[in-house]
């Protein structure tokens, strides 16, 4: 409970001296007896000692208010104590009242109410009231009617009307510590309730309140004698039949509408001031109080009075005020409030009557309409002029002070009112509530508002600050409004908000938007994401397109810089905008890939930032977030990047690698929702053949051509990879609907017919069961294929003894078409010419397929050859030419390594002979010498699986098995040195290779140390020296002898 004394010291002092004092004058004996009559003389020290203790004149700080309603609360606890009789003993234990209330002498009701009139204190009064229960209201009111209607006075008509007044619009106080305890005053037994005027048995205290109050302006009506008070009761009757009998929803009026009717009471307010001060902001909180009652139906449902009794009661008031003349009300009049809210309330009502379709009282509803027009048409229906000016102060006032309802201001404050205001008043309104208008709608309205000042005479000082608001906001937004706003930006310009303004205001963006990206990649994966989400979409409002191609660029040239804009640019949604249809058409894309592609065809200069873009733009089209959708959809990336270098190879600087990456990296993307794949949007057909006869045109890649489009062989790998993975998409499509791919599926079967053979086999996964397998008739001389799945094809190139050339490639294709190949071979092992005859023709097919393989196909093809060698059907002798005497060692277990590598010495003999010379250019060499060096490499790794285990000092069988290593290492190492002699070039991959070969046998002997005696270890050496001296490059030789020297 509040124990906290109301009034202390010399307030208190002041308070009770007052009381005191007009206690003793009191003709009647006391306080407690004093009549209306004598308040006059009885009620002075009261109201002297009220006034001293607030400062009457003074300006109304909340202090001041808050010391206003605990006198009253005073008061009427001490009038509540005398009539409920509280015991002394427990309510100084109970009552936090008590000191102040024991200093006072008893009142009466007549203390109370003229304490109100003389101090203007209805608005506290109502306050109060509104705080009880509904029983205690009731009671309450029917106090106040019954003190109104004996011996009324103009000044206790004010009263009733006014508490009438209050009571109708609501509680608008708020509920402070000591209204509650005020409200405990009622919690103890009622006090006797005023003889009243007879009830219907079912009406209760709490539903008569309306009853009382159109009993008593009735009662009283020829008391009142001024046409400001009858129109003030009218008002008073009219605006409570409608909120309580016609109104029976929430009305909602527009910020507009609202804005005008109080634009035209502080036009009245201002008229009737008598103060030096005018007091904007609460003129036009009484005004919105009027506003919100009008629009709500009541709180009091009426009890014992009918609607028609209602309306009657109003006849009744028309007919005999008109008739003293009350409301002819004078031209001069007219603008008076009071005047101007009855002409309001009848507005209203005959409104409201002309709708109503109740039938019970319509002869009393069509009498008042004709009184109420009659009455309407006496009076002038001028009103105050409504000035945008005054508007858009008022609303500037709801907003700045942040009045009831100023959430529906801003949007017509920054649209429709921006011109009424002096711009720097206009403009400060909007920094001082940035929170108020940090809404993506007003942001748009503000930039419309900026746009249309920037065309006019508006400082360029007003201008600017007006932008620098309208960023902040910007940023202030969610960020899912800030993506909704970033698009309609982009929809608008390109630039953006740059778009619309002049130069003189987009001065010093460049180094913003330098300084924004330069604290992100410094700062890096450290720097705050949100934080670089915000700094990259603050410029990106100003200037989408100059972002983005800063964003593009930095992610190319700035090392791992890719990574971070990424994430970044996925935050930011509305940058990867999608245009309409006819946007599209003129522009060509998204402006996101507008800048992506830019990049692409003028910003990579080199391999390392032809990989970050590659790996930027795969991270924007993979799906994330929510919504499951790519930042850049692959749809797009393939309309933008592959299929306009495709379609004109020549009129593009980028490779045809990347381009073949990024289709390939677009196609793992797969639909998130089910929907077919999105390349069959994109003529998927067409698009195959156009990869086919890439690939059909890899097998020239070594010659040296002036054709646009050069087939490497990496390149070539991408492709292969590329075609299997369409082939499985476009192939369960196929399957799912044959019908409407049937015609096409046979287009391009017959049309791939003209490339090369094995370009079909690329496709095995979409041709299904529908074809057979097209092969080179000689490849079905060597083979045992069935005739349902295989039919052979005369292609000049393959004549007689091609067969095997044939085979190896179909080794190259898969691993399936691999294992049939191997199952199907054709062999006759009893027959020892006929071996030898095969494995002298597999060694030139090899020779022939070698070159053209990427890395892929060669390691499937090694397979093959290490399965032939293994089951015994390739016949390779190995020979000792790296060797001066025979070694007794077994090596059996080895023998596939050795072989393996004899045969690929011989291949590479065959390639650097005199007949083959010319096969191939520089760059076809180092490709071969690459898959030899690959080759070698597995077989190291095959080498190092063989090694025994570290044996340890007195095990000798480990020891053994380490020296059959040891000399296959220095087998490989001289014929990787032969090769690398023989090859036309001195390729670096051989030399690396070679390194590896010595460092394992360092590490062999390192592990064994007993596997090798001084004098081999000082013979080996000696011998790989002299192998090596055949190098050309004196720095690979003196490398290599300096590893030598170490073993």
């Amino acid at each position: 409970m509040f124990q906290e004394p109301w009034l202390k010291g010399e307030k208190a002092a002041v308070l009770q001296g007052g009381f005191l004092l007009a206690d003793k004058l009191c003709q009647t004996g006391s306080l407690s007896a004093a009549k209306k009559e004598e308040w006059s003389t009885v009620g002075r020290p009261i109201i002297d000692s009220i006034g001293e203790l607030y400062g009457q004149g003074q300006r109304e700080h909340e202090e001041q208010v808050c010391l206003r309603k605990r006198i009253l609360c005073t008061i009427w606890s001490k009038l509540l104590e005398k009539e409920r009789e509280k015991n002394v003993e427990t309510s100084w234990k109970e009552n936090a009242l008590f000191s102040i209330l024991n200093q006072l002498p008893d009142v009466n009701r007549t203390v109370l109410f003229e304490v109100i009139k003389s101090m203007d204190f209805y608005k506290i009064y109502v306050e109060l009231l509104m705080c009880l229960q509904p029983a205690d209201l009731g009671l309450e009111v029917e106090h106040l009617v019954q003190y109104v209607t004996i011996e009324t006075t103009a000044e206790d008509a004010q009263l009733l009307l006014e508490v009438w007044r209050g009571l109708w619009r609501g509680n608008w106080g708020g509920a402070e510590t000591f209204d509650r305890v005020f409200v405990d005053q009622f919690t103890g037994a009622p006090s006797q309730a005023p003889k009243r005027a007879k009830l219907d048995p079912e009406i209760t205290s709490d539903g008569s309140v309306m009853f009382h109050l159109f009993r008593a302006v009735r009662e009283i009506k020829d008391a009142i004698n001024s046409s400001d008070l009858c129109c003030f009761a009218l008002s008073n009757c009219l605006d409570s039949i409608y909120t309580s009998y016609l109104l029976d929803h929430q009305i909602e009026l527009s910020a507009r509408e609202k804005l005008e009717r109080l634009s035209v009471e502080v036009a009245l307010a201002k008229e009737h001031n008598t103060t030096e001060r005018f007091d904007l902001v609460k003129v036009i909180s009484e005004a919105q109080k009027d506003l919100a009652a009008v629009e709500t139906p009541s709180k009091f449902k009426p009890a014992g009075l009918t609607f028609t009794k209602a309306m009657q009661t109003a006849l009744c008031l028309l007919r005999v005020w008109e008739e003293r003349g009350l409301l002819n009300v004078a031209e001069k009049c007219n603008q008076r409030r009071s005047v101007l809210l009855l002409r309001n309330s009848i507005h209203r009502m005959l409104q409201s009557l002309d709708k109503c379709s109740e039938t019970e009282g319509e002869e009393s509803a069509n009498e008042l309409k004709n009184a109420l027009k009659k009455i309407s048409e006496g009076m002038l229906h001028n009103e105050p002029t409504k000035r945008s000016y005054e508007m858009a102060s008022i609303a500037m006032a709801i907003i700045d002070h942040r009045l009831q309802g100023f959430q529906e201001f801003p949007q017509l404050f920054v649209a429709e009112l921006s011109w009424s205001l002096d711009g720097n008043e206009w403009i400060s309104c909007l920094e001082r509530n940035k929170t108020v208008f940090k809404q993506r709608e007003l942001v748009m309205k503000l930039v419309s508002t900026l746009t249309a000042k920037c065309q006019t005479d508006e400082s360029v000082q007003n201008c600017r600050r007006l932008k620098d608001v309208v960023v902040d906001l910007f940023c202030e937004l969610l960020t899912s409004d800030k993506n909704d706003t970033l698009v309609e930006m982009i929809n608008l310009s390109k630039k953006g908000l740059h778009g619309h303004l002049p130069q003189s205001l987009t001065e010093g963006f460049s180094e913003d938007l330098n300084l924004a990206f330069n604290c992100i990649i410094q700062g890096g994966a450290q720097s705050n994401s949100d934080l670089a989400v915000t700094a990259i979409a603050r410029v990106a409002f100003q200037n989408p397109e100059a972002t983005l191609r800063q964003c593009c660029h930095l992610a190319v040239r700035n090392l791992g810089a890719h990574v971070h804009l990424s994430k970044i640019l996925k935050c930011l949604s509305g940058l990867g905008a999608q245009p309409s249809n006819e946007e599209r058409t003129k522009t060509g894309g998204s402006l996101l890939c507008r800048c992506l592609q830019e990049t692409m065809e003028d910003k990579l200069s080199s391999s390392k930032e032809q990989e970050q873009f590659l790996q930027f733009l795969v991270t924007l089209m993979d799906p994330s977030g929510d919504t499951g959708r790519s930042f850049v959809p692959p749809q797009e990336a393939f309309q933008t990047f592959i299929l306009p270098y495709l379609s004109s190879p020549s009129s593009h600087h980028y490779s045809l690698e990347l381009c073949l990456r990024l289709l390939h990296s677009a196609l793992v993307l797969e639909p998130q929702d089910g929907s077919s794949h999105w390349i069959m949007d994109c003529s998927p057909f067409p698009l195959l053949y156009c990869l086919c006869q890439l690939l059909s045109d890899s097998c020239r890649c070594w010659e040296v051509t002036s054709e646009d489009v050069h087939v490497s062989m990496e390149s070539k790998e991408v492709l292969t990879s590329i075609l299997s993975s369409l082939g499985e998409v476009i192939g369960k499509e196929v399957a799912v609907a044959p019908s409407v791919w049937s015609r096409a599926l046979f287009w391009l079967y017959n049309k791939v017919e003209a490339l090369d053979w094995t370009v079909r086999f690329r496709l095995k996964a979409l041709w299904g069961d529908h074809f057979k397998n097209e092969v080179p008739s000689s490849l079905l001389e060597v083979c045992d294929l069935p005739e349902q799945d295989w039919s052979g094809m005369k292609l000049a190139q393959y004549g007689a003894g091609t067969g095997l050339l044939a085979w190896l490639e179909c080794c190259c294709l898969s691993d399936v078409i691999q294992n049939i190949m191997l199952d199907s071979l054709s062999l006759d092992m009893l027959s020892p010419d006929t071996v030898s005859m095969f494995s002298k023709g597999f060694l030139l097919a090899l020779s022939q397929t070698l070159p053209w393989c990427t890395m892929g196909e060669w390691a499937r093809l090694i397979q093959a050859v290490k399965h032939l060698l293994n089951s015994g059907r390739l016949h390779v002798p190995y020979s000792l030419e790296y060797a001066d005497f025979l070694p007794l060692l077994d090596l059996r277990a080895f023998a596939c390594e050795l072989r393996l590598s004899v045969l690929l010495l011989r291949v590479l003999q065959l390639l650097c002979g005199s007949s083959c010379a010319d096969w191939l250019s520089r760059p076809g060499w180092a490709h071969v010498g690459r898959l030899y060096a690959s080759t070698i490499r597995e077989t190291l790794d095959s080498l190092k699986a063989k090694l025994p285990p570290s044996a340890s000092p007195s095990d000798d069988g480990g020891e053994v098995g380490c020296q059959e290593v040891l000399f296959v290492l220095t087998q490989l190492f001289c014929h990787v040195m032969h090769v690398h002699v023989m090859m036309p070039s001195q390729l670096e991959p051989l030399f690396l290779c070679a390194l590896e070969i010595l460092t394992l046998y360092e590490m062999t002997l390192a592990v064994h140390p007993k596997s090798c005696t001084s004098l081999e270890s000082d013979n080996t050496r000696h011998f790989l020296k002299t192998i090596t001296d055949n190098l050309e490059s004196d720095h690979m030789k003196s490398i290599l002898q300096q590893k030598i020297a170490q073993l």
